[in-house]
């Protein structure tokens, strides 16, 4: 019989919808205004008591708060309104400050889902930059120059090679004539050959061509693999410090993502302070070597860390810092297969750690971070009460491993996990920033401007989706309301889908939805539009039915598909608020072509279908 579902694909449209209103009904529970407290040193926790000192400060400030709670090693304390969070996050910080100077103490949008959504995995949208406030950074990496910094440590590198006691190669210069390029010029012709083989043989980077008859010398081009290389994992080092630095700002969902091949994006909803975040972006880290002491070593001349769980003692003096690794890389032991860390230093760092390791063989050395942080300090400054920031210096020790041989320019630290490894090979890239960066773009967009987005966006979606319900139900009457209820399932599904994929809503993605909210019933348009035509050539109801429902769906596919396209190539190339119209459009085109072929036509089976029909309401 025509016009009639069977069971299972009926119970497939309720299941579907069902699932789309459970996972979409965390939107309607608003976070609550918070701050959270945290510390420094991620092994810290914050204690009942740290918890108690804020929120005594609160009270005595008169300053409404409820629900303060210690969870996951952090405090979290909530506010009744946007006025008491700011306020209450200036008082919990000068009281923490009195105790102990190492807290975060950051804004925060504390969710208030049940926990039996939570249980299930349903979150409510994360909302964008736009929607939330906070501040906006565009970086661009130096590429450039990391470039033109590797060519000179790999020229130190190569004059090295070339000067090793096995075969001695003798050269009269090296210059750089263009950018990405070195030139090795030579006495001889025979003097030239060999150079060249030397360098093809360990320097793979290069494409290398001869001078011309009399002229002895070889040029050296970087190839665009390896430059590109290069740039990959300066870009990629960076992102991952950044991240690391963003994170002691205690933000909520903040966003930090590579833009084309040099650019940085930045996005910390919630922070109001640029000068803070510069601060933080900016910080300065470096790394040290040392050995480790011997037992016997007299206290004055040893430091102590502590390092997994007890204490290191090493030598106060460097063997060579951070600045003289080049290069720090992942690989795996070809003996044992076991993860390793092979590291490169430039040409002095190669003679420093050769002639402290020759006669060190056996020995531990330990690889020391260390980082430039700020806390703030409260002073009188003209009788008024300032916060001031003071850098200080946290040192930790990373890797504590036994030195098995004589070491140099290129050597490797084993007995680590594949974490560990991994670990140790973007610290030891990234002491500081793998490449110098600049800020090309800066935008702060205030917490009330946030609201004010958000509430203009939930009007245009409101006032769209009725005047399209309105529009369906007087035009197409029956078959407009069963338009009408699959439109409105289509919103569920697609707020359940975002929210489900944790994406994050901005403006532009709020254009996205309207925007999908007048594509979802383009396809009902045409299949009612269809079975009015088929009504006029004398077919009967039933039949009409089907046949529109049958004979447009090529058309709507075709018609979504090409949308469809178009929004997966705007997500690929372009930027944030581009993406987030790419994404909700993206979503909505799934979700409606579902809702207005599958659920539609549940409908109008449910109202029409194996009954004997003489009219249709349309």
């Amino acid at each position: 019989m025509i016009n009639r579902y069977p069971l299972w694909k009926n119970l497939l449209v309720v299941v579907v919808v069902f699932l789309g209103v459970i996972y979409a009904l965390p939107n309607i529970y608003p976070p609550d205004f918070a701050v959270q407290i945290s510390n420094e040193d991620v092994a810290l926790e914050v204690s009942i008591g740290d918890l108690s000192v804020a929120t005594d400060a609160l009270e005595a400030a008169g300053l409404p708060y409820f629900n303060a709670v210690l969870k996951d090693g952090s405090a979290l304390i909530r506010f009744p309104d946007d006025d008491s969070q700011l306020k209450g996050r200036s008082v919990v910080q000068r009281a923490l400050h009195d105790q102990v100077d190492s807290f975060i103490v950051a804004l925060n949008a504390a969710p208030t889902t049940p926990q039996w959504l939570v249980n299930i995995g349903a979150a409510p949208m994360k909302y964008g930059l736009d929607l939330r406030g906070g501040v906006h950074f565009l970086m661009e990496v130096d590429t450039e120059k990391t470039i033109s910094d590797r060519i000179e440590a790999l020229e130190q590198d190569i004059k090295r090679t070339l000067r090793d006691k096995s075969d001695r190669i003798r050269y009269s210069g090296f210059e750089s004539p263009a950018h990405g390029v070195l030139q090795v010029s030579f006495a001889t012709e025979e003097l030239r050959d060999r150079g060249r083989d030397k360098i093809e043989s360990e320097y793979r980077q290069f494409l290398i061509t001869e001078g011309r008859d009399d002229q002895y010398f070889v040029t050296l081009t970087m190839t665009q693999d390896a430059i590109e290389e290069i740039e990959d994992s300066a870009i990629s080092q960076n992102l991952q410090t950044i991240r690391n630095r963003v994170n002691e700002l205690g933000v909520a969902e903040p966003l930090v993502q590579r833009l084309g091949r040099n650019r940085i994006v930045v996005d910390l909803p919630g922070v109001q302070d640029t000068a803070a975040a510069k601060k933080i972006l900016g910080k300065v880290a470096t790394l040290e070597f040392r050995l480790e002491a011997q037992p016997d070593a007299p206290r004055s001349t040893t430091i102590s860390y502590d390092y997994e769980g007890r204490t290191a003692s090493v030598e106060k003096k460097i063997i060579l810092r951070g600045d003289r690794v080049f290069d720090a890389q992942v690989g795996f032991d070809p003996d044992s297969g076991l993860p390793q860390v092979n590291i490169k230093l430039d040409s002095d760092g190669g003679e420093l750690m050769h002639r402290a390791t020759r006669r060190n063989i056996g020995r531990r050395m330990a690889v020391i971070f260390i980082e430039t942080k700020t806390r703030d300090r409260y002073e009188m400054v003209d009788g008024q009460e300032v916060r001031v920031s003071v850098p200080y210096v946290v040192k930790r020790v990373i890797s504590l491993a036994t030195i098995r041989a004589a070491l140099g320019v290129s050597f490797r630290i084993t007995g680590l996990q594949a974490g560990e490894a991994r670990e140790l090979a973007l610290l030891l890239r990234a002491g500081a920033l793998a490449a110098d960066m600049f800020i090309v773009e800066e935008r702060t967009i205030g917490a009330s401007l946030g609201k004010d987005n958000i509430r203009k966006g939930a009007i245009s979606v409101a006032v769209g989706l009725g005047l399209v319900l309105l529009f369906m139900l007087v035009y197409y009457r029956a078959f407009g309301l069963a338009a009408d209820l699959a439109l409105s399932a289509n919103l569920v599904l697609l707020i359940a889908v975002m929210s489900s994929l944790s994406a994050t809503l901005t403006l532009p993605g709020i254009a996205g939805i309207v925007l999908t909210v007048g594509m979802a019933v383009d396809a009902n348009v045409l299949i009612f539009s269809r079975i009015r035509e088929e009504l006029k050539n004398k077919m009967s109801p039933q039949a009409a039915i089907n046949a529109g429902f049958e004979r447009a769906f090529v058309t709507i596919v075709d018609a979504n598909l090409t949308t469809l396209l178009v929004a997966v190539i705007l997500y690929s190339i372009g930027t944030g608020p581009v993406k987030g119209f790419a994404v909700t459009l993206s979503i909505g085109i799934i979700t409606s072509m579902f809702t207005a072929i599958v659920g539609t036509r549940a409908i109008v089976n449910l109202m029409y279908g194996g009954r004997n029909v003489k009219e249709l309401m349309i």
